[in-house]
């Protein structure tokens, strides 16, 4: 099931940007925010360390904190090199783009040996409470799942209280527990009724009820 689809792009077809031959540019496409602001989701690529350091400088010290476990006012080299040098099958990583740059970054790494993978995501604050990391996890389960990755996990701080908002409301069936004062979730990533339910919900918000759902 396509998510907030209006317009495919295939980010292969310019030779400049020198992508990995197995860049999946057909998971290119336009979204909308809950709002009805047109954005661009994409997979990332190593030529986006620029775009990520510049998106890193606009997040607030709180959200840095939430997503990185730490005070981060800046990311290493290689920390860089990490996040946006991915192989498209045990790590995987999509951006999402506004006219103005990044916006928000979902990212899984599979455990090893495992059809688990640990996923994360993080919004600028501008944009945050627009539907933009339940759109990010539906497109991120839509990657994993042909891969063989059947189950998410995440970690977030106890407080946390948007990031586990977005795993409940997803319609996945999630299970939690807490260990000094970090939440550990896990679900599947199967789609199931209440999962469509909620994504054709998303969609209708975004896009109208006058736009054919599909």
């Amino acid at each position: 099931m396509s998510e907030d689809l209006t317009a495919r792009r295939d980010d292969t077809v310019d030779p400049s940007l020198d992508l990995p031959g197995n860049y999946p540019g057909h998971l290119a496409r336009d979204v909308r925010s809950i709002n009805g602001e047109v954005l661009h989701l994409r997979p990332i690529r190593p030529s986006d360390a620029h775009l990520l350091v510049e998106f890193h400088h606009t997040l607030s010290p709180d959200s840095i904190y939430r997503r990185y476990f730490s005070l981060k006012p800046e990311l290493s080299d290689a920390e860089v090199a990490h996040l946006t040098q991915v192989d498209y099958v045990d790590r995987f990583a999509f951006i999402v783009e506004s006219d103005d740059g990044l916006v928000g970054v979902g990212r899984f790494d599979r455990i090893p040996g495992t059809n688990e993978a640990e996923a994360a995501f993080i919004v600028s604050d501008k944009y945050q409470h627009q539907g933009i990391g339940l759109m990010l996890l539906y497109n991120l389960a839509d990657a994993a799942r042909p891969l063989g990755i059947t189950t998410f996990t995440a970690e977030t701080q106890a407080d946390n209280r948007s990031m586990m908002g977005v795993f409940e409301a997803s319609g996945f069936p999630v299970s939690a527990h807490i260990d000094d004062e970090v939440i550990t979730a896990t679900f599947s990533i199967k789609e199931n009724d209440q999962s469509i339910i909620t994504r054709a919900r998303r969609r209708l918000i975004a896009y109208g009820a006058d736009e054919e759902l599909t």
